[in-house]
């Protein structure tokens, strides 16, 4: 085992843990990824706690005791989420002590049938926020248009988001501008900045599944030289546009506030692809106040095998913009790609949320005591 991942910390990468099971919290394996593996964080998403709770790991007694209560199955899939994310923020408290903040947190998200509904957003994140009753808890919204002024709205009240499914560049630059009104909003209400902390998750691994089938359609020599670099060249432009909107009057004047920068985070990391290596979307993205939140193959094999060399971003950008514009030359639509792959993001979301509901129904059922 090599000391990368404490290199990667080392250039400001916080590593967060894309995984979270009731087993990894009572077997303290999350608490030994902290201790062994600089592991700062955990993100959840619907398919992780579908994967999760369909193994029936852990989960058995409060499930029996949720069907003797006859709770519906949203609630009981409500209750079981909240538990685990409850749990490992406990866990990982003393890194949110530490960090003031920054680090130590677990994120959970709304409930993705409520993606294109702002409203229902704002009510869900506000619930989930009461329920979870940690200070360490990232409320995920997704970046669709109705997601945007949810994030306004929820960040204006005080609550700490992880903004999801961001693919362009565009709605990344959206996603920043809904931040800064956020905290605007904050403000005027009176509240203390300092604590209200946000990530932007930009995800990396399917923008080139998308793009590199297109390219393998093109066929030619010049499309098959471009695979694998369109991911890259997308987040690290979206660095650059960090650095600009985290470095305008705007923003200046709500850091004299005690405001927090919304750091980008790297999600969805784990290669597709067996052709490209496996740490790719890690060590290539090295930049200062970025997370990079990992399923746990890849913190293994950065663990293992990953070649921390420094920053990978910021000395790239004229290069990806090359990269980006070469794939659009050769007919592959960016904006077309980007809105297929939030489209797709939220609708696997909520067909793994859909299968939760089923199975955890069905247990519910079977569970259920018989009357008398």
């Amino acid at each position: 085992m090599t000391d990368a991942l404490k290199r990667l910390s080392d250039e400001g990468v916080a590593i967060w843990l894309d995984d979270l099971s009731r087993k990894r919290i009572t077997s303290g394996n999350l608490a030994e990824l902290i201790d062994q593996s600089h592991v700062v964080g955990v993100t959840t998403n619907p398919s992780i706690f579908q994967k999760a709770i369909s193994s029936g790991d852990g989960y058995e007694q409060q499930l029996a005791d949720l069907a003797t209560r006859k709770v519906t199955v949203d609630e009981a899939i409500r209750m079981i989420t909240t538990a685990d994310v409850r749990d490992a923020a406990d866990i990982l408290r003393p890194v949110y002590d530490r960090t003031d903040g920054q680090d130590g947190r677990v994120s959970i998200e709304v409930d993705p049938r409520l993606a294109h509904n702002t409203a229902a957003t704002i009510a869900e994140a506000k619930q989930l926020a009461w329920l979870v009753d940690r200070p360490n808890t990232l409320i995920k919204i997704p970046a669709t248009k109705a997601g945007l002024p949810a994030i306004t709205e929820v960040i204006g009240k005080g609550i700490s988001v992880n903004v999801t499914l961001i693919f362009s560049l565009e709605r990344y630059r959206e996603v920043m501008d809904a931040y800064l009104a956020g905290l605007e909003k904050a403000k005027a209400a009176g509240l203390d900045l300092s604590l209200i902390h946000s990530v932007a998750s930009f995800f990396v691994s399917r923008v080139d599944s998308e793009i590199d089938k297109r390219l393998d359609s093109v066929g030619t020599d010049e499309a098959k030289a471009l695979k694998g670099k369109a991911a890259l060249a997308n987040a690290r432009l979206a660095y650059e546009a960090y650095e600009e909107v985290f470095s305008s009057d705007r923003w200046n004047a709500l850091e004299k506030h005690g405001a927090n920068k919304q750091r980008p985070l790297w999600a969805s990391t784990g290669v597709k692809d067996p052709a490209y290596k496996d740490t790719l979307y890690v060590v290539d993205l090295v930049a200062p106040n970025t997370v990079n939140t990992m399923p746990e193959a890849t913190l293994e094999a950065t663990a293992d095998h990953g070649e921390i060399t420094g920053d990978t971003v910021r000395a790239t950008y004229d290069q990806s913009r090359a990269e980006l514009d070469a794939v659009a030359k050769l007919g592959i639509s960016y904006d077309d790609v980007v809105q297929l792959l939030e489209d797709e993001g939220v609708e696997k979301f909520e067909a793994s949320w859909n299968d939760l509901l089923k199975s955890t129904e069905a247990e519910l059922q079977r569970l259920a005591p018989t009357e008398a």
